[in-house]
């Protein structure tokens, strides 16, 4: 089976418009998303899965949202993304 390419665009946005979400999340992620800036290539994969629309086009994380489910870690190719225990962050 083969693949279809990426687009040469990317969307304005993914699932909902900006402020859609308005509760932030209750404390209770146990991993969060760290990005590697070294490897990260802006491909944008991390920004299009996010089920949440917790991380922007310019590749950052808005952590007040972000649930700690790693769809953004899986879907990274270059590895730029490691979950990282949320206590150390405390």
């Amino acid at each position: 089976m083969r693949l279809k390419p990426l687009p040469d665009t990317i969307p304005d946005c993914t699932a909902f418009e900006a402020g859609y979400l308005v509760t932030q999340n209750g404390g209770w992620r146990s991993e969060r998303p760290v990005i590697d800036e070294a490897k990260c290539v802006k491909c944008r994969q991390c920004y299009l899965y996010c089920p949440d629309g917790t991380i922007s086009q310019e590749i950052s994380v808005d952590y007040d949202f972000c649930k700690g489910c790693g769809i953004c870690a899986k879907i990274c190719k270059p590895g730029a993304i490691a979950m990282r225990r949320e206590a150390d962050y405390a």
